[in-house]
């Protein structure tokens, strides 16, 4: 991992898409179950509730019968994790860390969190995406409405990069005064991507500002963009690159559609705010659909059959900010259920078009553009405090 080492393409793998709560949470709850020496775990959010009951449970049982398990949370997103669940996993042996405690003498710091979302089992299957472990994302007794969300579990020799990944931040969380890893001396490059395989993938990441490897590899497959670009994020912000290349893609013939949230998220901001893009994108020939069952909070990308899943939204602040993981494939079957998901989503969403965004009430257009606005603001700051 010194200087931002770039992960290789690796292929005889499976990978098996997996969408809602009540499709991956009992599958990675039966996996804790069967594990026989080592669970690793890293989330960014977790809080007090059926969810997090379950899956404290099953790493409790898992240490007592002599696993080795490490959970590895958010300073932030754990905040909510009281401290009945946090001492049943020290009582039963959890070796537990936190990223980035929050602390007044860090100020902007404080922003830098961990937002991926990783369970490694063995050496035998793996779990990543978009998820943590709230009853928003799964209540094993089928109450509220849940996020939609995937998770995608891995098998095969791509694990160990995964392995490869969780320990380097365990490593950094436990040295002193260290929080992220060295800036690489200059940008990596990425490895040429497999012909289409199946079992073929790579673990992309992104460490903030230092390194930005699930980026690179986005927009250069965005610039190689023949049939489609399909992109759900929840939070779009992107960056001003992947905004260029997107466009780009669209004038020149490309089909590029948008899954975005709907009128149900967690933060109406941030939706006023990458509104304000809107107009350009329609122009271009983008197609806009907004999620309306509920509250859309996956992470996918489709780039002719390239597929990008993980914890990154591809916005501006993530890629500031945040610690992210991908699953990078070009694998023909897990490329099928993805489009099948997205052509479901697109099913049960709203489609945006030129004459309804120019039709919006003046109450609307006033929230993008003071939203917009404050965006580009702390934005501005950010870049000058770094």
């Amino acid at each position: 991992m010194q200087g931002g080492a770039v992960f290789p393409w690796r292929g005889g793998n499976r990978f098996t898409l997996l969408v809602d709560g009540e499709a991956f949470f009992p599958r990675m709850l039966a996996a804790i179950a069967g594990a026989g020496w080592r669970i690793d775990l890293e989330l960014y959010l977790i809080e007090d509730g059926q969810c997090a009951g379950q899956l404290v449970e099953a790493l409790v049982a898992a240490a007592r019968r002599g696993v080795q398990v490490r959970c590895l949370f958010d300073g932030f997103g754990s905040l909510g994790l009281g401290t009945v669940l946090r001492a049943r996993l020290s009582e039963a042996g959890v070796a537990q860390a936190l990223f980035n405690p929050l602390r007044w003498r860090f100020g902007l710091h404080n922003l830098h969190r961990d937002h991926r979302k990783i369970l490694l089992v063995d050496d035998r299957l793996g779990y990543v995406g978009g998820a943590g472990a709230t009853d928003e994302f799964w209540n094993p007794q089928g109450a509220g409405e849940h996020w939609h969300d995937i998770m995608v579990e891995i098998a095969g020799p791509l694990l160990a990069d995964w392995r490869t990944l969780f320990d380097h931040q365990w490593m950094l969380c436990h040295e002193w005064g260290r929080r992220h890893s060295q800036r690489p001396p200059k940008p990596p490059r990425i490895p040429p991507g497999p012909l289409r395989r199946e079992g073929s993938g790579r673990l992309a990441y992104a460490e903030a500002r230092q390194h930005r490897d699930v980026l690179r590899a986005l927009i250069l497959s965005l610039h190689r963009a023949h049939q489609r670009i399909w992109l759900a994020t929840p939070y779009f912000l992107p960056t001003w690159k992947v905004r260029r290349a997107l466009l780009k893609a669209a004038r020149r013939g490309v089909e590029v559609r948008l899954l975005l949230t709907g009128r149900n998220t967690d933060h109406p901001p941030v939706r006023y705010a990458g509104q304000r893009y809107y107009r350009s994108l329609l122009r271009a020939g983008v197609r806009i659909f907004e999620y309306q069952p509920r509250f859309l909070h996956l992470k996918m990308v489709l780039v002719d059959d390239w597929v990008s899943v993980g914890s990154c939204n591809f916005d501006h602040w993530n890629l500031r900010l945040n610690l992210e993981a991908n699953l990078e494939t070009r694998d023909p079957v897990f490329a099928a259920a993805v489009v099948e998901s997205f052509l479901a989503d697109f099913q049960a969403s709203l489609e945006i078009d030129r004459e309804s965004w120019q039709a919006r009430p003046w109450y609307r257009r006033l929230h993008q553009g003071v939203w917009g606005w404050l965006d580009r603001l702390v934005v501005d700051l950010l870049d000058r405090g770094g």
